[in-house]
């Protein structure tokens, strides 16, 4: 048995490893200071309008840049791409904690949103790492790693308890960028599994022009399922994002939860979600996936109902809700 289980993991060295453990420092790092950022916007001098600009920002930056850094994944050398938007992700968390105004938010969200680019030469550099027998499992593992977040919104509880809103998130970003820094250390090591062909000469609007119109080409293939997942995907995610960034300050300040008790509603969301996903996994490859799907709208409709409504018992089953129906 233990012997089939050493067989099992096997993969895990080489590009796997060094994506995993350095995919632990991010998660749990960079899942720290999002428990109060609207707090820290608010703190900083800005409003709730300023609060959706900053979100707004970072939405339209991260779509853009997604398609260019695809674009980069499939024509450059990956392991560079991922080391270089790593370092400054790093970077851009400590435009974070030096912020004097809600400006420097803004800029900060920009920088970080345009260095997400990296994320398809991750998910490449990954894709191309594990065996493809062991894939199913292995995007399992490199997934659960993100479980240890659920220990963040606790830590930025606890720095919010001893610190205040302000120096709490200041430190909060500073853990974060630390925690980058190392995570982008550790990545030089990654062997590269991409041999790119000869690179053409163009600027950076070449590259995003090229990108659009491969992008484009791919809805001429597109099967009709996933035509209507995209549809819907995007109506839920406009009102996700539209509200998401309240909740923390609806919250604590129409239905009176203290920002602590707050923090673990985040971790308990977490939890659940995380304990879920494999039980949820096997369920959906028994009884296929257009029923779960649906099912999973139903209980986020009763989360908000009762998040709307909420004490604090109906929140922890709002978020109980919320971590089922995205898992």
């Amino acid at each position: 048995m233990f012997k089939r289980f050493r067989e099992d993991i096997g993969f895990i060295r080489g590009n796997v490893l060094v994506l995993m453990t350095s995919g632990l420092l991010t998660a749990f790092a960079g899942t720290i200071p999002t428990t109060y950022f609207s707090l820290y916007v608010l703190g900083l001098g800005g409003t709730p309008f300023i609060i959706g600009l900053i979100g707004s920002a970072s939405s339209i930056v991260t779509a853009l840049v997604q398609l260019i850094g695809g674009y980069l994944a499939d024509s450059r050398e990956r392991k560079r791409l991922v080391f270089l938007m790593t370092l400054g992700s790093a970077m851009s968390y400590v435009v974070f904690a030096t912020a004097l105004s809600w400006h420097f938010l803004l800029v900060g969200t920009f920088v970080q949103s345009l260095f997400l680019m990296f994320q398809p030469a991750e998910s490449a550099l990954t894709a191309d790492s594990i065996p493809p027998e062991k894939r199913g499992f292995g995007y399992s593992i490199l997934n659960f790693v993100g479980a240890v977040s659920i220990l963040s919104p606790l830590v930025a509880g606890f720095l919010y308890l001893t610190q205040g809103t302000v120096s709490a998130m200041r430190i909060a970003f500073w853990i974060a960028a630390l925690s980058f820094f190392v995570a982008a250390a550790m990545r030089l090591k990654l062997k590269e599994t991409f041999e790119p062909g000869p690179k053409k000469a163009g600027s950076i609007l070449q590259v995003f022009r090229d990108s659009i119109m491969e992008s484009l080409s791919v809805w001429k293939v597109l099967p009709r399922n996933a035509l209507f997942l995209i549809v819907t995907s995007l109506l839920s995610m406009f009102f996700v994002n539209m509200t998401v960034p309240y909740y923390v300050i609806y919250t604590t300040t129409v239905l009176k939860v203290d920002e602590l008790q707050y923090s673990t509603l985040i971790a308990w969301e977490l939890a659940v979600y995380y304990v879920s996903l494999l039980p949820i996994g096997k369920i959906i490859d028994k009884t296929g996936r257009k029923n779960p799907l649906m099912l999973s709208s139903v209980l986020n409709i009763i989360g908000i109902w009762l998040f709307i409504n909420g004490d604090l018992p109906r929140l922890y089953i709002a978020y109980f809700l919320f971590a089922l129906g995205n898992s």
